[in-house]
């Protein structure tokens, strides 16, 4: 802050209020970034785990829980006499996602600018030179994500620069704590920060955290960070908090009627849903975007699966208004692809619609975010309020709106109003689809699948994909796979014909939707594709014609019959080579599971080996001796 510049009034809920004072270094952050006062979240956490307490925060999202466990952690490691020493780790901060590692990362680094000698030593996270040794206390940072970086090449960094706060995926921080240059000393370890708790203890990443947590020393302060954690509570007890003090922030709302009823959802931020046909789902979501006021400049579309996000790349910009451009984020992209995508989304200058899955659900801070769809509901209702809370951030309005069809699953509404999540039917800006602008939309996208194989390929994929999705949805008594109109589907996802799928076989529906297409006849875009696609389609022809008169003839009947009983991949002829990665894979996870053992352990496992091995060689003896007993009695 410039001296001659007036620093604000303290005022009970003011930053200079809280107790003990911040440093004024922080302050002049959070002024510079424009927050005259601590969210709920943001006081009740630094009052407690600025202490030697450990945390539980679940807190509505865009209440500012990043900067509430950001200013302890860098307080605490930056409380000591001398700074740490080299290549002593003294706090972690782990997040599900590459992305929102990425954001914390970033938010972490222009809060430290503000520490003089911290902000010194941020250059040499760009060079290859040797981080200088300190006089006094700092804040190192590293990031650690897959995908941009190497194993080895993280831990050239770490010797390189010796930070002392690592900002990681579980993964990549589990493979770094293994090296044995990499210190978490008892008296020198402080901190551990777990965002997205719920998610981080889920069996997804059970066994990374569980390796994480056996390289931390026990006495140490934990915070755990999410916006729906309550069903992660009772495992607490795994990552070693005792004792813990729960914070909840929540809203409370007046409803009908005078009650009061808390929601997870800030104020600023409208829930609504729209009751409407699969086929008329996008020609709703254009609606939307064309006439909602003001048009939005962001906007995140949720789909089930990655091949569904693929595909509706593809083909949803034919049907978009004018100025809206499309861009993908999914968890089968290269992680490059997706950082620039997601780059691209945040610093768009002209109206832009992200179609991503669950990826993008959570922690992420997307700026002027004012429109959420769901276009598929989530299979974990708990998502569903990580999804809607990418909209309606930090005081800013946002509307986000769930799409339902009609029937069983306009059930979800009561489900998440027992949930304490409310939606309302959406009244403004009023959506209504004819059926002949449904018919439009999908022979705009059955046009582009007709002129080019890889799209029609790509959307009986995707279809697939859905269908599996919506089957292992937790609430099955609303979504019921054997409810679905698949017409009318079909005619949602513009397809050309519907792919053989289980689920039809009972079904007397006919898959080529009426629409008399030939699919064998629809073209790769790419002439060498096709070229190829032909060749290998006159060659099967060739053989099946062969077949055909071999088996008129009575010959090669037998031929014939092993052939049909062979796999169509021809993969039984590489079993050998199947059998061997198995082999190299058992050994692998064998090598593992050493390299986690105690030396005491090993020694343990040794004896139990040369036991197991005894036995053998004894009932191979024993076999061995009554093989020779029957053959003397035939003597």
């Amino acid at each position: 802050m410039a001296p001659d510049q007036p620093r604000p009034r303290k005022t009970p809920r003011s930053w200079e209020a809280l107790t003990p004072s911040l440093a004024q270094w922080i302050l002049d952050y959070m002024s510079s970034m424009g927050f005259a006062h601590p969210t709920p979240v943001q006081k009740s956490c630094l009052e407690i785990f600025r202490g030697n307490k450990d945390v539980v925060v679940e807190a509505v999202t865009g209440s500012g829980k990043t900067l509430a466990f950001l200013v302890p952690v860098v307080e605490r490691l930056l409380r000591g006499d001398e700074p740490a020493k080299r290549h002593h780790v003294q706090g972690i901060i782990v997040s599900p996602t590459r992305e929102l590692a990425s954001q914390i990362h970033s938010v972490l680094v222009s809060l430290i600018k503000f520490h003089g000698p911290s902000a010194e030593l941020l250059s040499y996270s760009k060079s290859d030179e040797k981080r200088p040794e300190t006089a006094e206390p700092v804040i190192v940072p590293q990031l650690l994500v897959g995908g941009t970086t190497k194993a080895a090449e993280d831990l050239s960094t770490f010797l390189r620069l010796s930070p002392n706060l690592l900002v990681a995926t579980p993964g990549r921080l589990a493979e770094l704590l293994s090296s044995p240059y990499v210190k978490t000393p008892s008296s020198r370890f402080e901190v551990l920060i777990m965002d997205e708790a719920d998610r981080l203890l889920d069996l997804g990443f059970s066994q990374e955290i569980t390796r994480i947590l056996g390289y931390l020393p026990k006495q140490r302060r934990t915070g755990l960070f999410s916006a729906s954690l309550s069903e992660a509570v009772e495992r607490l007890i795994t990552v070693g908090l005792l004792y813990p003090h729960k914070i909840t922030v929540r809203v409370k709302s007046l409803r009908d009627g005078g009650i009061i009823q808390e929601r997870k959802t800030p104020m600023s931020l409208q829930m609504s849903y729209i009751v409407t046909p699969t086929s008329k789902k996008l020609p709703a979501l254009c609606q939307l975007l064309e006439t909602l006021e003001p048009r939005p400049a962001r906007s995140i579309v949720f789909f089930s699966t990655c091949f569904a996000v693929k595909y509706f790349t593809r083909v949803l910009q034919a049907i978009l208004p004018p100025g809206f451009n499309v861009v993908s984020l999914h968890g089968k992209l290269e992680p490059q692809v997706r950082e620039k995508n997601f780059e691209r989304f945040v610093n768009a200058t002209s109206p832009t619609v992200l179609l991503t899955t669950d990826i993008a659900a959570r922690g992420l801070d997307i700026p002027q975010v004012d429109l959420v769809v769901q276009h598929d509901p989530p299979t974990d209702t708990k998502v569903f309020i990580h999804r809607c809370g990418r909209a309606g951030r930090a005081g800013r309005r946002g509307l986000a709106v769930v799409m339902l069809q009609p029937g069983r699953e306009e059930g979800y509404v009561q489900l998440l109003e027992v949930r304490q999540t409310p939606i309302a039917p959406l009244e403004k800006p009023l959506i209504m689809v004819s059926d002949e602008e449904a018919e439009q939309a999908s022979k705009k996208i059955r046009g582009l699948a007709l002129a080019d194989r890889e799209i029609f390929q790509l959307a009986q994929r995707a279809f697939v994909s859905w269908a599996r999705s919506y089957i292992e949805h937790q609430a099955s008594s609303i979504f019921r796979i054997a409810d679905i109109d698949w017409l009318d589907q079909a005619k949602g996802w513009g397809l050309l014909e519907l792919p053989k799928m289980p689920e039809l076989k009972s079904k007397n529906i006919d898959r080529s939707l009426g629409l008399g297409i030939d699919v064998e006849a629809v073209p790769f875009r790419d002439k060498d594709r096709e070229k190829k696609r032909l060749e290998e389609l006159e060659k099967w022809k060739t053989e099946k014609s062969s077949q055909a008169a071999a088996a008129t003839n009575g010959e090669g009947a037998e031929h014939l019959k092993r052939k049909k009983n062979e796999a169509w991949s021809g993969k039984a002829e590489h079993e050998d080579v199947k059998l061997a990665r198995r082999e190299k894979k058992r050994r692998r996870r064998e090598a593992e599971k050493t390299s986690l053992m105690t030396e005491k352990e090993k020694e343990e496992q040794k004896k139990l080996e040369a036991m197991i091995e005894q036995i053998r060689k004894q009932n191979a003896a024993k076999a061995q001796a009554g093989s020779d007993d029957e053959f003397e009695g035939f003597d």
